[in-house]
C-alpha cells in the first residue's frame, strides 16, 4: 500500500523560485523512486489561485488559493522573498501570507521553512522559544526582530519538534531529502539524492559553509589552488614544510604569505579541514573513531578529540550522538 503525504507549498509574488521547485522536485522523485509505495501529493497555494511571478522572473501557476486549502495538511512548506535595498538583503514580511500561516499551522502535522521563509514563521509566532536557522544574510535581521528565537546561522537546517527551518537557496534540497528520510527511511532519500546528483546531507548540524567557502578567494591563485589541494588530501602530509615545498617557497616565506592571504596559519587551516572531513564521517557513517582519525589525517583518537575541542568545543562522540541519525 502507498503512504500518502499531502504537501502544500506557499507561493506568493517574488518568492524564490528554487525554494518552490526544489522541494517539489524532491517529492516527485520520491514518488518515482518509491515504486508505488510512496505518494507525495504536492500542491502550490497562493493568495489567489493562478499565475505568480517569482524572484527569477519565471511565472508559476498555483493549484489553490489560500482560501481553498483544506485544513488538514501533512507538510506545509513556507519559502521566502527578499527585498534588496542598498544595505543588503531584507526578508520580506507579507502580512497576508503570515495570517494564512497562522490559520493553517495548527492543522499541519509538520511545518518547514526554506531560506528566509523562517521570517514568515517567526512573524506567525511559530518559532518563539525555538532554535531556528535561515539564510546567513538575514540571520541578523531574524535575531533582532525576534529576540525570543535562538538564531543559529550556521546549520543547513534545524528541526525543533514539528517545525523545521532551512538555510539558504539550495539547502531546500537537503531539507526536503531529510523530510523524505524521516518519512520513508534513508535508503529512499539516498535514491532521490542520486537522481538529483547531490550528496545526501540529512543532518542539520552540517554547516552552511565548508572551510574553503567560509574563507573568501585570495589575491593569489596559487594559494586558492593550495587550499583546494588541502581539502582533497586531508589524509596526506600537510605539514608546513610539505606545503611550503609544494609552493616552492621557504617555510618562513610560505608561513607569512598563507597567513596574510587567508587570515589563518596553515596549521590552523589544515586542522579545520580535517575536522570538517571528520564531521561528515561522524554524521553519515558508523565508522569507529580510530578509523575516522586515520582517514582524515589526524592520526589518533586523542588528536581527533583535541582538534574537536579546539574547533567545536565538543567531543567526537558527543557530536555523533547529536547529529548522527539512525533510521
Amino acid at each position: 500500500m502507498s503512504s500518502s503525504h499531502r504537501v502544500v507549498i506557499a507561493t506568493f509574488p517574488d518568492v524564490d523560485l528554487l525554494d518552490v521547485t526544489g522541494p517539489a522536485e524532491v517529492f516527485a522523485l520520491a514518488n518515482r523512486e518509491g515504486g508505488g509505495r510512496v505518494r507525495y501529493d504536492v500542491r502550490l497555494a497562493s493568495p489567489v489561485r493562478g499565475e505568480v511571478r517569482t524572484s527569477a522572473g519565471v511565472r508559476v501557476v498555483t493549484d489553490l488559493g489560500f482560501d481553498e486549502v483544506e485544513p488538514t495538511i501533512d507538510t506545509l512548506i513556507v519559502p521566502g522573498a527578499v527585498d534588496t535595498p542598498p544595505g543588503g538583503p531584507v526578508a520580506r514580511i507579507d502580512r497576508e501570507v503570515v495570517a494564512w500561516i497562522e490559520s493553517v499551522a495548527p492543522h499541519a502535522r509538520r511545518i518547514a521553512s526554506v531560506c528566509v521563509g523562517a521570517h514568515l514563521l517567526a512573524a506567525a509566532g511559530l518559532l518563539d522559544g525555538r532554535t531556528a536557522t535561515t539564510h546567513w544574510s538575514t540571520a541578523g535581521q531574524l535575531a533582532a526582530e525576534h529576540p525570543h528565537i535562538v538564531v543559529d546561522p550556521d546549520p543547513i537546517f534545524i528541526r525543533s519538534g514539528r517545525i523545521w527551518t532551512g538555510a539558504g537557496i539550495s539547502a531546500c534540497l537537503d531539507l526536503s531529502l531529510a523530510l523524505v528520510a524521516e518519512d520513508h527511511g534513508e535508503d529512499l532519500a539516498l535514491q532521490v539524492a542520486r537522481q538529483l546528483v547531490v550528496y545526501l546531507k540529512r543532518q542539520g548540524g552540517q554547516s552552511q559553509f565548508s572551510v574553503p567557502l567560509s574563507s573568501p578567494a585570495t589575491a593569489r591563485r596559487d594559494i586558492d589552488d593550495l587550499r583546494l589541494f588541502i581539502t582533497e588530501n586531508v589524509d596526506g602530509d600537510l605539514s608546513t614544510a610539505a606545503l611550503a615545498a609544494k609552493m616552492c617557497l621557504s617555510e618562513r616565506h610560505f608561513t607569512r604569505v598563507f597567513q596574510q592571504e587567508t587570515g589563518a596559519s596553515a596549521a590552523v587551516y589544515v586542522e579545520a579541514c580535517r575536522v570538517e572531513a571528520a564531521r561528515r564521517l561522524l554524521e553519515t557513517t558508523d565508522q569507529p573513531l580510530e578509523r575516522i582519525a586515520t582517514t582524515v589525517g589526524l592520526g589518533s583518537v586523542e588528536t581527533l578529540h583535541r582538534a574537536f575541542r579546539r574547533q567545536l568545543s565538543a567531543t567526537p562522540g558527543d557530536y555523533r550522538k547529536r547529529f548522527r541519525v539512525t533510521l
